[in-house]
């Protein structure tokens, strides 16, 4: 899946020492369904253990990443999906105001 990085937090530990950080992912795309043009929007939780996670956590909010994993529960008692990143990959870097050059620009 592939989506711009809305919000992420801190690179943490789970007891047993792996490296796990929580994010949510920005998709917008235009799909062909049934013949038609649909706009797809959609936000989604996502998670990340081990190499996954320390990668993804040096990547800044803003940034147009492509996701790969898979989707499981939240939890055993909820219906929540969450996308497991197993690896990521930088699309197009965040320029927070600068222009195509990464020149500070006017914006």
């Amino acid at each position: 899946m592939t989506g711009v990085l809305a919000a992420m937090e801190s690179l943490r530990h789970t007891p047993a020492g792996l490296p796990l950080v929580q994010f949510r992912l920005a998709h917008k795309s235009l799909q062909v369904e049934a013949g038609y043009k649909r706009q797809v929007e959609c936000e989604m939780s996502c998670v990340a253990l081990g190499e996954a996670a320390v990668a993804i956590s040096r990547v800044a909010a803003g940034t147009q990443v492509k996701v790969t994993g898979f989707l499981n529960r939240k939890n055993r008692m909820s219906a929540q999906l969450v996308l497991h990143a197993t690896s990521t990959e930088i699309l197009k870097e965040a320029n927070h105001g600068n222009d195509e050059q990464g020149r500070p620009g006017a914006g």
